[in-house]
């Protein structure tokens, strides 16, 4: 277990250097859907079909995640799916049909959901460690990592196909898994101290030692935590939203180069990365509730323009206002479901969470077959107004 503030320092580059990596790989996937979905032939519904793929895995991984962690430790699954996620990634362009694509999803969404609740829950037991609101910290080198990914995949999306492309990235990744592992195999979680079933946030809090069955959530906490986690799931929604869609949506309904339309998610990743890197000094100035109603509607005057701009520039505007509003929702989430329950919390809410943020692309290219694309992606602003609608109620719920 870390003892210094020296590893604990060394426990968040390393736990930083995971999330960065998730966000890297996750966009060089996602800006080479469209060759991808040509490359298959499929229409936007069988892309939508395939694509539930990746939630599928994910799901049913988040289901098992949590006991993983307790038995094996969480940093030590975050290095295992680490592993997965880098070698998965490349099988995408090696698919020639729908079946197959949704199969290699299918691993990929696993590694893609494990990794996340693993290094949640690695990160909300250091920040408890740090006693400082640096979640928002994490989750900005995921929008980081997503940004540099999305930017190196537009200026080579003319050069290299896809399967060169994403091989490289695999390489890539295991190369950062092989850094960064060490330090996270080497060192326990910090102890997190949790609150019991109904406390309130001022009671005592168990020892380190107490047993697992003991610090599962109860009554009025448990539905907390799940209104935690819708917040989660809304927002996370818009993420994966725009990762799947908005290249396709820039380059199908605005006309735009692949080049360009990837240029959208990046426009998206900055502003998220930006609005994250201040995400701290916001929350200690506005606090989490106040956060939570600011950033959701924004997003959802961002997406609006995002998606039913009739130009491209202006579109890539409401992109970078959305990602703006919804920087540090998710982590204050997250944050917000730990202080109430701890990792079971946490794991809850990420489910919630990630499952939004998987969930939403399917069923966003079966909306975008009934209606239009544009019309399928104004649902990422509804679902922010809910998210905003639900931080206005939940303002009180939990103490800043």
């Amino acid at each position: 277990m870390p003892g210094t503030s020296r590893d604990l320092t060394r426990l968040r580059t390393a736990i930083t250097a995971f999330f960065a990596l998730d966000g890297f790989l996750f966009a060089g996937w996602v800006v080479r859907i469209p060759a991808i979905k040509h490359q298959t032939g499929a229409s936007a519904g069988d892309l939508g079909l395939a694509l539930l793929g990746v939630s599928a895995g994910a799901v049913l991984t988040m289901t098992l995640t949590g006991r993983l962690c307790r038995r094996y430790g969480s940093h030590q699954v975050t290095v295992a799916c680490a592993v997965l996620l880098s070698l998965s990634v490349a099988l995408p362009p090696l698919t020639h049909s729908v079946l197959a694509l949704g199969a290699v999803l299918l691993i990929f969404g696993a590694a893609y959901g494990g990794i996340n609740v693993a290094f949640n829950s690695a990160a909300v037991d250091l920040v408890t460690a740090l006693r400082r609101p640096i979640m928002p910290s994490f989750h900005a080198a995921f929008s980081l990592g997503g940004m540099v990914g999305a930017g190196l995949g537009g200026l080579v999306a003319g050069a290299l196909s896809p399967t060169v492309h994403l091989a490289g990235l695999a390489v890539v990744g295991l190369l950062v898994t092989a850094a960064a592992a060490p330090t996270l195999l080497r060192h326990e979680p910090p102890s997190t101290p949790t609150l019991l079933h109904d406390e309130p946030p001022s009671a005592p809090t168990p020892t380190p030692s107490a047993p697992e069955t003991s610090r599962r959530p109860r009554g009025r906490t448990r539905g907390l935590v799940i209104v935690f986690g819708l917040i989660a799931g809304c927002t996370a929604y818009g993420e994966g939203a725009m990762a799947d869609w908005g290249a396709l949506h820039l380059e199908q309904d605005l006309d735009a180069s692949s080049g360009v339309a990837a240029l959208g998610y990046t426009c998206f990743a900055l502003a998220m990365t930006i609005g994250r890197l201040s995400g701290t000094a916001l929350l200690e100035r506005l606090g989490h509730g106040r956060t939570v109603v600011a950033g959701g509607a924004t997003a959802a005057a961002g997406m609006l323009l995002g998606s039913l701009a009739p130009s491209l520039w202006a579109a890539l505007l409401g992109f970078a206002v959305t990602g703006l509003g919804l920087a540090n929702l998710f982590p204050v989430a997250v944050e917000r479901a730990g202080t109430l329950a701890g990792p079971s919390g946490v794991a809850t809410a990420s489910t919630f969470g990630y499952g939004g943020m998987l969930l939403g692309p399917p069923a966003i290219g079966f909306m975008a077959d009934w209606l239009s694309l544009p019309v399928a992606l104004t649902s990422v602003a509804v679902l922010a107004a809910i998210a905003t609608l639900i931080g206005v109620a939940t303002r009180r719920a939990v103490p800043n």
